[in-house]
């Protein structure tokens, strides 16, 4: 495949010339092959997602692989990394294997599938822990997403195995003693107490293989502390969500950690601009109208996150291209460690069209994606994806 006539952005910066995809992956010279005129579009790596819900096993009401690559793919993405709260649990590697073998059978997008930190989320539990070498094909995080690791002891017993087998260590922070109280507390605590325990664990028994990643961060004390962390040397990273950088309070809409006031989203964009934040995740979480309804908290995030954060971090506050797409392909690619993210020969063949001009209007009845609950209904917004491209091969056109 060789695409002409396009803009090529990727982490490096911008160049004009035509991008060859021969085997799957990124060539720097290739022969004849199916020509893409990309006239008027980027071309961009492909976006990897760390923290997506996939609801399968077990919810497949609200979602399922099908459903979610395709979401996924439409919206750019060719590479996911789903949450452990299913039914049930997945605390299991085979259940693990079985929800990655589903998406490769359908071929669309690479789906990694995260193990509980604590078995079917008792909060106690890791040894079924011990049974994750030989499994980095497809499980390549630990979370306990959706809540916090109530016990600190616990907590270092995961840090323990998460870099004794290379898996990275997924944290949602949430002291569940705070959440009905006060939710800035809630985050913000067992942010610092799980920075604690990682400095300390690096003290005493070292850090060679850990990786720790705090999801969804969306306070400016919990950023502000995982940004001294990292300025300290520890072996930690952090996301932020489109909806919490583009968000704040005003909207009523729950999602979990919830929209913040605006003088933490406000906060959450400048430690992007400032290089301080080292990826964007969507936290794509469907739910059905009855359920949304009832007060689940969640949105789904997968086709619309590259629209609002271009948008809100490009076209509003001057961020270059080449430095989103480290935030939604190098730097996730990086922490799940795969072969994907950039444009540089010999990456996977993975890349997306973009027409930066376009103004999209979001409209949840198109979405391919089983949930339609979304804050961005009706909103406006520039840039859409016009085709995905996996290991050379399109697996979305809209043209």
């Amino acid at each position: 495949m060789i695409i002409k006539n396009a803009v090529l952005v990727d982490w490096r910066g911008v160049r004009r010339g035509e991008l060859i995809i021969k085997d799957g992956v990124i060539a720097e010279q290739g022969g004849t092959g199916d020509i893409i005129d990309g006239t008027g579009l980027y071309v961009m790596p492909a976006f990897v997602d760390l923290h997506a819900h996939l609801r399968t096993p077990g919810q497949t009401h609200k979602e399922d692989i099908a459903s979610g690559t395709r979401a996924a793919v439409r919206g750019g993405y060719t590479a996911l990394n789903a949450m452990a709260n299913t039914v049930p649990v997945c605390s299991d590697a085979e259940i693990a294997r079985e929800v990655c073998e589903q998406a490769r059978a359908l071929g669309r997008c690479d789906v990694f599938q995260s193990v509980s930190v604590t078995r079917d989320f008792d909060g106690v539990t890791v040894s079924h822990l011990d049974g994750l070498d030989g499994t980095e094909g497809f499980i390549r995080c630990i979370s306990e997403d959706g809540r916090g690791v109530k016990d600190g002891g616990v907590f270092l017993e995961a840090l323990r195995r998460a870099e004794r087998f290379g898996k990275a260590l997924l944290v949602h922070a949430e002291d569940a003693d705070f959440s009905g109280i006060d939710m800035y507390a809630a985050e913000d605590l067992e942010t610092a107490r799980d920075l604690y325990i990682v400095e300390m664990y690096c003290g005493r028994y070292g850090r060679e293989r850990l990786k720790v990643h705090f999801c969804h961060v969306s306070t400016e004390y919990s950023a502000r502390a995982v940004i001294a962390a990292k300025r300290r040397g520890l072996p930690v990273s952090l996301e932020v969500t489109p909806h919490h950088i583009a968000l704040s309070d005003s909207v009523d809409f729950r999602v979990n950690p919830p929209l913040r006031r605006e003088e933490d989203r406000a906060f959450l964009v400048k430690a992007v601009l400032d290089g301080e934040v080292d990826a964007i995740a969507t936290d794509h979480a469907p739910h059905t109208e009855t359920e949304k309804k009832s007060g689940a908290p969640g949105l789904v995030g997968l086709e619309t996150a590259f629209q609002v954060c271009y948008t809100t971090l490009c076209r509003l506050n001057g961020l270059p291209l080449s430095r989103l797409s480290e935030l939604m392909s190098l730097n996730p690619a990086r922490i799940l460690g795969i072969n994907k993210g950039s444009l540089d020969a010999g990456a996977d063949g993975d890349v997306v069209l973009v027409d930066l001009e376009r103004e999209t209007i979001v409209d949840s009845s198109e979405f391919f994606s089983k949930g339609r609950n979304t804050p961005f209904d009706g909103r406006t917004y520039f840039g859409g994806v016009v085709m995905t491209i996996k290991n050379g091969e399109v697996v979305y056109d809209e043209r």
